[in-house]
This record gives structure tokens, sequence and C-alpha cells, in this order.
């Protein structure tokens, strides 16, 4: 059994259907990556599955229990943490308060030995402890977000876009945390518009174009597919 699986969701907002009966999963110890065009449906898939936005059709199962009219809260209690697109931190908070309320529903007595291994993860964090967040830079906000997302000591790790906008060498960096993050124990569903970098390190992927997965295959096997390279590498 999968430890996350998607089964013919179709979600959407309003009269809009952006994601049209797609299924996918994600296992222990993996990375997977969604790759497609802007309103593919990537981040309507991402908002579904951590309680967002509420399915219309499908089931979202999460370790075999089903996630479906959970609230957001709910679903990060279960082991779910969602670092969206945009970052979402709380800019007139400190780097500290941020990320110990990624802890805030915890009670065991874990939460400083997992803010050092967040410090490990991304020692720029630990320098820039008591500084308003809202001032530090776009990577370091970045970092903040998966660190925060983190705190809440997820066994399944949701990214939406966390190299959008960030310069090439901080690109990289991220990147590598999230390899190190699943080397560490937490599987990854991962959106991202770099399809390069996000196929060199996927275990498997998905292309979505209009709402539905036209394609799947291992990371190496869609980085070497034409359709591929050529809609979303800028080869061929």
């Amino acid at each position: 059994m999968a430890l996350l699986e998607v089964e013919g969701l179709v979600a959407g907002y309003g009269a809009i259907t952006a994601v049209k009966g797609i299924s996918l999963h994600l296992d222990e110890g993996e990375i997977v990556t969604l790759i497609g065009s802007n309103g593919a449906g990537k981040t309507t898939t991402l908002r579904a599955i951590s309680g967002l936005i509420r399915p219309r059709q499908g089931d979202i199962r999460f370790a075999g229990r089903s996630l479906v009219g959970l609230k957001p809260h709910e679903v990060v209690a279960v082991g779910v943490a969602h670092v969206p697109e945009g970052r979402g931190i709380f800019g007139t908070l400190t780097v500290k308060e941020n990320l110990l309320l990624g802890a805030h529903r915890r009670r065991d007595a874990g939460i400083l030995e997992d803010l050092e291994r967040v410090f490990a993860l991304f020692p720029r964090l630990r320098e820039r402890l008591g500084q308003v967040a809202g001032t530090l830079s776009g990577g370091e906000q970045q970092m903040l977000a998966i660190g925060r997302a983190l705190m809440a000591k997820p066994r399944v790790l949701l990214l939406d876009e966390p190299s959008m906008g960030l310069a090439p060498f901080l690109v990289d960096a991220i990147f590598q945390t999230i390899v190190e993050i699943r080397a560490a124990g937490t599987p990854i569903l991962l959106v991202e518009q770099n399809a390069a970098a996000a196929l060199e390190i996927a275990d498997r992927g998905y292309v979505l174009e209009s709402g539905t997965i036209v394609l799947s295959g291992t990371g190496a096997e869609l980085a070497r597919n034409d359709g591929v390279r050529r809609a979303y590498l800028g080869e061929l």
C-alpha cells in the first residue's frame, strides 16, 4: 500500500474544474514530481491533498485513511505538511516564532531537537533567528517555509514551486536540501516549474496537461522523453 494515494481526483474553483479525475501515489522514501504548464492542475492537486479545497470527486488516502473532509490543520496533524507556492510565512513574526508555530500542535519532547535538525539543513536560519521574517531574502524565506513545515514532523511533505524567484545558486541549494530531507526519511511530493531540476532528483514523475495526467514514469524516463524535452526542458 502506498503511503499517499490520490484516486480519481476531481477538484476546482467555482465553475472551473482544474483537476479532472487524476490518480497518483507516493511511496515511502520517494520524491515524486508533478510537472506541467501553468494551469495544468498541479497546485490544485496539492491544495486538495492538504485540505485547502474540498475534492468534488475521488479519494485521497494517507496511510490507508481518507483525508477527504479533513480541515487543513487536521491534515497536518495526521502527518502531511504543505509548503505552498509563495511560501506563506508570517512576515511580521521572527524566524524563531515562525518555526515554533510549525510545531504548535505537537505535545512531544522532541521540538528543540527538531529545531536543531532544521538549523543543520538551513544554517542561515540560526543566524537570522531573531530577525523579522518579512525582512529576509527570497531564498531565506523559502528556507523558513520549508523549515516551518518540517517542525510539524510530517510523514509526507508537499512542496509547491520551491525554486520560484530564486537565484540559480540558491535553486541548487534548495534542491540539494530536498534530497537531504528525503534521505532523512520524509518522502516528498514536489510541484516545480523547473522540470529539469525536478526530474533530476525525482524517483518518479507525472506530467499534467489541462487537469489530466498524460504521462508518467521514472524521473530518468521522463527526462529522456521527446515530448517532455520539447515542452518542459527547452530542448529539440
